[in-house]
C-alpha cells in the first residue's frame, strides 16, 4: 500500500512505522490458526469412525459422502 508521508514522518492514518507494523502483523493470526489446525489434524489423522472416515473431517460431522 502506498502512503503519502509528511515531513515529520507521519501519514494520514498516523505514524508510518505504525502503519508498516500493522500491515506486517495482519496475516499473523491467520497463519497461527492454520498451523494449529494442521497440527491438530496430523495428531488425529489415524482416528476414524465406524465408516473409516476421519472423525474430525467435515464429511464425518455432516454425513456428506455416504
Amino acid at each position: 500500500m502506498l502512503s503519502v508521508v509528511n515531513a515529520d514522518g507521519s501519514t494520514q492514518s498516523g505514524s508510518l512505522i505504525n502503519e508498516i507494523v500493522r500491515e506486517g502483523a495482519r496475516p499473523m493470526p491467520a497463519a497461527a490458526l492454520e498451523a494449529e489446525v494442521n497440527q491438530y489434524m496430523a495428531e488425529f489423522a489415524a482416528e476414524t469412525d465406524e465408516r473409516g472416515i476421519a472423525w474430525w473431517s467435515a464429511s464425518a460431522a455432516t454425513g456428506c459422502g455416504q
